[in-house]
């Protein structure tokens, strides 16, 4: 499938702030992006677009997906036609759940058989780039993002791997 690497975490936590502040203090994790019930950390050293997503938990006594525990790993693709190929793929066999546009990255989601979610993503080329890239969550539209950027344009450049 062209996967390379693990691109980031995202977890359910109990106490959203708590977490936060932990991941900052103690492993020198720094806030990128908050959103409601939801803050994004990088690692110091990282060019990640974000390292660690966490999510307040809807009801920290239960298990995940409510509850705490890991949300979903993504693994990262090559390119934008290796993430149409996979988008095909997870289609056929029943497991597409999401798509989504997340500005510097654009992302499928799946789940595995036992209903554990993944996220394949493809991220933009830093020379790419506008600066106009909001995180948040838009509709993926997979034709006009490779109308864009190319089928064949490798992802992550400068931004998850050494330039």
């Amino acid at each position: 499938m062209g996967i390379h690497q693990l691109n980031h975490a995202v977890l359910y936590v109990g106490e959203l702030a708590r977490s936060v502040g932990f991941y900052a203090e103690v492993l020198g994790f720094t806030v990128i992006a908050e959103l409601p019930g939801a803050a994004f950390l990088r690692a110091a050293d990282s060019t990640n677009d974000h390292d660690l997503g966490l999510f307040q938990a809807r009801n920290p006594a239960a298990t995940p997906v409510a509850g705490i525990g890991l949300y979903h790993l993504a693994w990262e693709v090559g390119t934008l036609g290796d993430l149409e190929q996979i988008r095909g793929r997870l289609s056929e066999a029943g497991a597409l759940v999401g798509a989504s546009d997340h500005g510097a990255t654009k992302s499928l989601y799946g789940r595995d058989p036992d209903g554990l979610e993944f996220e394949i993503v493809w991220l933009v080329p830093r020379d790419l780039l506008t600066g106009d890239e909001q995180l948040g969550v838009a509709p993926l539209d997979l034709a006009a993002e490779i109308t864009r950027y190319g089928r064949d344009t490798r992802g992550g450049i400068g931004i998850s791997l050494p330039a």
